[in-house]
């Protein structure tokens, strides 16, 4: 391996950079994005059942933002009730919304670092070709010279560009593919997550109606 990066030069550790950082966020957003720790399945319908005659304490309404991003977000509307009882549905709905914008900011987090990685990442290579090009031109013997140039100048030239260029592309595949995984995972949740505050908001505007 260190071979490898002797052949391709300097402009190979900008990408090994790049390939660290990318391979530190893909495990980070893994461990960050499970389904438990974003919404649990069953939350909902619990949340549901425990407010089925009336609004929760408070205790268990912080019990049930610790619980996940879906909890933080149903608790608001909680929360919401509780500072005001009165409150209008659009208040209401309005309190949610803020709190799953929230969310949202947090479950998008690193993706734009991971998406730049992916575009960057082809560039390096391409720079690192360009520079192995220059080298190779700069390895020709000037007019009158012997034929051939400097060979040692030549092959490292071949290296430096051809070595960068699949790197790059080592790198921007896979940074590529996880971010649009992640992209696609956190909109599902975004809509589970919405979906899951408006059933909230009417089931609490029925429980006002029938109080």
């Amino acid at each position: 391996m260190f071979s490898i990066i002797q052949a391709a030069g300097w402009p190979i550790w900008p990408l090994i950079a790049c390939s660290i950082l990318a391979l530190a966020l893909i495990i980070e957003r893994f461990l960050s994005l499970k389904t438990e720790k974003i919404a649990p399945p069953k939350l909902l319908d619990e949340t549901l059942l425990i407010s089925r005659q009336t609004v929760p304490a408070l205790d268990i309404v912080a019990q049930l933002e610790q619980n996940s991003a879906l909890g933080e977000v149903l608790a608001s509307g909680f929360r919401a009730l509780h500072a005001n009882p009165r409150c209008s549905d659009d208040d209401l709905r309005a309190s949610m919304e803020a709190s799953g914008r929230a969310v949202a900011h947090r479950l998008e987090r690193y993706l734009s670092a991971l998406a730049t990685i992916a575009s960057a990442a082809p560039l390096l290579g391409l720079l690192g070709t360009v520079i192995g090009m220059i080298e190779i031109f700069g390895s020709q013997t000037p007019t009158g010279g012997a034929p051939g140039g400097n060979p040692a100048q030549l092959a490292h030239g071949i290296s430096v560009a051809l070595y960068n260029t699949a790197f790059g592309l080592i790198v921007a595949i896979p940074s590529l593919i996880f971010w649009r995984y992640f992209r696609a995972r956190v909109d599902a949740y975004l809509l589970t997550l919405e979906l899951a505050a408006d059933r909230l908001a009417r089931h609490l505007n029925h429980l006002r109606k029938a109080g």
